[in-house]
């Protein structure tokens, strides 16, 4: 499977603080916004990223992760020049997906709850296995705001809205997804919505039509954060201090994973921290190249 980060857009609704820098580049507490969408896909087991951005933004990521190989894995870069929809993710990526299935992150989407690795090893096995692609859902208070699930008695879904006026419930759809490799014509063949945009509701429709779509749960004790806001971006920056200061962990840290999956060696590890030991973020990496696996 593939991974693709889709970190575009303008980020109008942080301004002026993104007028001069992309929003996944701004820090959620002690790193980049970007590390939390690479982590779940490093999580998932996915080796090969694609990240797509801005042509202004993208050198920049380039700058900020190279090519991977500091976390065992290959990136990747394109550019989406207009902001044209979450579904041209797939059209853009065509040639890097190739024939494989593929996962798809938003930039700004920030996931931690126990057992989610496993969640996430179980929806890479649907898509490649069973032909059956997998998005998540989340409880919320204000589902009018997001792409919703309506679901059954025997909790399947049945219908999906985007950002219903009257939300026939309260699953709100993340910004996570993983699809069979047919989404590529799927995406080919979407017409532009009333904004202009190649909708992920769309393509979601489209494999909920075909009895090829399931839901996974986020439920209680789970945190999933859009940072979109000024708001939401100052409680995701308190929700990772408040984790790693109690529990001496750091979130999505890329260094860790790469490690724990026997991607990078402790040597490496520690290669890597050394010239961060002046920050809290080194000091753990140092420590944990001194520990096992």
């Amino acid at each position: 499977m593939k991974g693709i980060v889709l970190a575009g857009g303008s980020g109008t609704r942080l301004y002026p603080i993104t007028k001069g820098v992309s929003k996944q580049l701004l820090p959620v507490y002690d790193k980049p916004m970007i590390y939390y969408p690479i982590s779940v896909l490093m999580l998932a087991g996915i080796r090969e990223i694609l990240i797509i951005s801005t042509p202004h933004d993208l050198p920049m990521f380039q700058r900020l992760l190279g090519n991977g190989g500091d976390y065992g894995v290959r990136f990747y870069y394109a550019t989406q020049a207009q902001p044209n929809g979450l579904a041209e993710a797939f059209i853009i990526g065509k040639e890097f997906i190739g024939s494989d299935s593929v996962c798809l992150v938003l930039g700004d989407n920030i996931f931690y709850g126990q057992g989610f690795t496993g969640m996430l090893q179980s929806a890479v096995e649907r898509a490649e296995r069973e032909g059956v692609s997998t998005i998540f859902g989340y409880r919320v208070p204000n589902p009018e705001r997001f792409g919703v699930a309506e679901i059954d008695s025997e909790g399947r879904v049945v219908n999906i809205e985007e950002k219903p006026s009257e939300p026939k419930s309260d699953v709100a759809i993340t910004g996570l997804y993983f699809y069979t490799n047919d989404v590529i014509a799927i995406a080919e063949n979407l017409q532009p919505s009333a904004r202009g945009e190649l909708e992920i509701t769309d393509v979601n429709r489209a494999f909920l039509a075909q009895n090829r779509l399931q839901m996974q749960p986020l439920g209680r004790g789970f945190a999933w954060l859009d940072t979109g806001t000024h708001e939401s971006l100052f409680d995701a920056a308190r929700f990772v201090e408040v984790v790693e200061s109690r529990q001496g962990v750091q979130i999505a840290c890329l260094e860790e994973i790469a490690w724990r999956k026997g991607w990078i060696s402790s040597e490496r590890l520690a290669e890597l921290a050394e010239p961060m030991l002046s920050s809290e973020y080194g000091r753990y990496m140092l420590k944990l190249s001194k520990q096992q696996r």
